[in-house]
């Protein structure tokens, strides 16, 4: 006996093979950089507001600011990582084969900001800021052991921030601001079409049968949020900073599409009573379609809050110390799901992928030096802790893990009124090993509560050797 009753859906139903959605707002998306003159003390320098880029960091800052001032700058994050797998697994428990991943990072990446800050009169300032948040791009290939996790993934994001601050006084002083995020999210990943319908379809399935389908899902949105800073000055050369940046919701929009030319074979039906599907050949890619026509998608997300405190001290004319701790909420971020519109009565599952993040926590330190007239050095020094818990929560789209700053940074003083900022990051990852499971089966139904669900199966297994180099330039010039 082939199979047990057979009905139309079972023989038309392909490889209901995954698309595990992009695990939006990790550490590991966060920028990490919106300003060139930050990134020179490890990002220590809220406090500090010495120029727009405070609009980022505490829009109280902006209450420091004379006149009307701008710094533009352009950070290039160069990315160093390594993937050895450990025995990758598909849904049958057998290896995925393939390989490591080559080079899967991009050799460099560029992101730019925009401050603008103007002084009102003596209680109110305004500012604009333009930065990147979020970023990621890695790719894979199509051969990759780990391939039915991802493929690629492109994330994109802008955020518009325009801001005020009001000076109550000498010592107090309070900023707010509004934020309009954009984001666009592209996400591949190869489908397990071949262990599909030998799980669905058995011995019908012959050996000649064999290739990997891709998904692919897009999306985009616009979101909202807010920020509120507050600045106190204990003197001239003391004053400490608490900043509040707020979540912004999204949704995520756009299209799922599913391609199946590269499954190879042809699947042979016999007569079986009951079975409305007539006897013949079909061709294995066309049933592994079956379940999966192109159709709308969405994904809801909702980046993470941050509060920040920070301090500074000007030591004399020549030392000043500076430091920020920075807690950020991602354990909110607990499962992401994206769900698929019904098409021509088809109606796919949830495409989810587990999290189970955690609040993390930044410590930064940092010291500027006037070494002359012109030149003003920075260093700076921080740790960063990652919202991954486990090795069973590392998804191959954010092989995050616990990281260490060195930054060293430089202001070059070009006229009366403009400058120039260089910074120089180097942000080295905890090694870190990744094992884990798709939650579904490529036949649609998730083997542990049985639910309706849209993926792969099988275990990525590997370990991660990851650094960063981060190289900034920014210019400054006040009107």
């Amino acid at each position: 006996m082939l199979l047990k009753p057979l009905n139309l859906s079972l023989l038309v139903i392909g490889a209901a093979c995954g698309l595990s959605p992009l695990p939006l707002m990790a550490a590991g998306y966060q920028f990490g950089s919106q300003s060139v003159a930050g990134q020179g003390t490890a990002h220590a320098n809220g406090a500090e507001a010495n120029d727009p880029s405070t609009i980022f960091t505490n829009p109280a800052g902006l209450s420091r600011l004379d006149g009307t001032q701008f710094s533009g700058g352009l950070t290039l994050v160069v990315p160093h990582s390594d993937y050895t797998d450990h025995g990758s697994t598909n849904i049958l428990g057998q290896p995925t084969g393939g390989s490591d991943g080559g080079r899967f990072a991009p050799r460099v990446v560029a992101a730019p900001s925009l401050y603008l800050s103007s002084k009102i009169n003596n209680q109110i300032n305004v500012g604009l800021g333009v930065f990147v948040p979020y970023g990621a791009k890695l790719d894979y290939g199509f051969d990759w052991t780990g391939r039915y996790a991802l493929k690629s993934i492109n994330l994109q994001t802008i955020n518009i921030n325009p801001s005020m601050s009001f000076k109550l006084n000498e010592q107090h002083s309070f900023g707010f601001g509004v934020s309009a995020q954009y984001m666009d999210a592209n996400l591949q990943q190869m489908a397990d079409a071949t262990s599909g319908l030998r799980l669905k379809l058995g011995p019908l399935v012959g050996p000649g049968v064999s290739g990997d389908g891709l998904a692919e899902i897009k999306g985009d949105d616009w979101g909202f949020g807010w920020n509120i800073g507050y600045l106190f000055e204990l003197n001239k050369g003391t004053r400490f900073g608490l900043a509040y940046r707020s979540s912004i919701k999204q949704s995520l929009t756009g299209t799922s599409t599913w391609t199946f030319n590269n499954v190879t074979g042809n699947i042979v039906v016999p007569a079986i009573p009951g079975v409305t599907l007539p006897p013949g050949t079909y061709p294995a890619s066309a049933l592994a379609k079956g379940n999966h026509p192109n159709a709308s998608s969405t994904v809801d997300v909702t980046t993470p809050e941050s509060f920040s405190a920070n301090a500074f001290h000007q030591l004399n004319s020549k030392w000043a110390l500076m430091g920020d701790l920075t807690w950020t909420g991602h354990s909110k971020l607990d499962k992401i799901d994206i769900q698929q519109s019904t098409v021509n009565g088809v109606a796919q599952g949830d495409m989810v992928i587990h999290q189970n993040w955690r609040d993390t926590w930044r410590v930064s330190l940092g010291a500027n030096y006037q070494y002359s007239d012109a030149w003003l050095l920075r260093g700076g020094l921080a740790w960063e802790q990652s919202p991954v818990r486990s090795d069973d929560d590392r998804h191959p789209a954010i092989p995050d893990a616990n990281r260490l700053w060195l930054s060293a940074g430089a202001n070059y003083k070009l006229t009366k009124n403009s400058s120039l900022d260089l910074a120089y990051s180097f942000i080295n990852f905890t090694n870190a090993s990744t094992n884990y499971t798709d939650g579904c089966s490529p036949v649609g139904v998730s083997p542990t509560t049985k639910a309706s669900c849209t993926g792969n199966g099988g275990t990525v297994r590997g370990s991660y050797k990851t650094y960063l180099q981060l190289l900034g330039v920014q210019y400054n010039h006040r009107f």
